[in-house]
């Protein structure tokens, strides 16, 4: 009787482990946004569904981090779903206060870039799994406007 229990136990760890699972990458991050409170960069992530189904996005977390410094972090609450079958666009947006962006002025005078770091954990419900995080990571850097480009 354990052998039938140990067999079936195994059979569904490996049927659980091979199930297809949504997979994401993160394709851009650009200043979006200046407001006087905060400077609001936009994050595009592009999510592909395997399933025939739409699938629920439980929250989307994220980790904004340059000079190996934390500057913003939050979570976005139930920001939609995924298409079925079909890949999916999320715009996650990341507010960084002015006086974060006043201690990197370092960085920022030495070639007028933000160099970053962005780790994002997308947890979304997949059906007999449970919540599944895709965690995704991007290093890159932003080019900051000039008083050209604004005028």
């Amino acid at each position: 009787m354990s052998q039938l229990l140990e067999k079936a136990k195994d059979f569904v760890v490996d049927k659980v482990a091979n199930i297809k699972k949504p997979e994401a990458s993160v394709s851009d991050v650009d200043l979006k946004h200046v407001s006087r409170e905060c400077v609001e960069y936009g994050a595009k992530v592009s999510v592909s569904n395997p399933y025939s189904h739409s699938i629920p996005i439980c929250e989307i977390s994220y980790n904004f981090k340059s000079a190996g410094r934390g500057i913003a972090s939050g979570t976005i609450p139930d920001p939609g779903s995924l298409k079925a079958g079909d890949t999916t666009m999320l715009d996650v947006p990341v507010k960084v206060p002015y006086n974060i962006l006043v201690s990197l002025a370092k960085d920022v005078g030495a070639d007028w870039d933000i160099d970053y770091e962005l780790e994002l954990g997308l947890t979304i419900d997949l059906p007999i799994v449970g919540n599944f995080t895709i965690p995704l990571s991007q290093k890159g850097e932003i080019k900051l406007p000039t008083l050209s480009d604004i005028f």
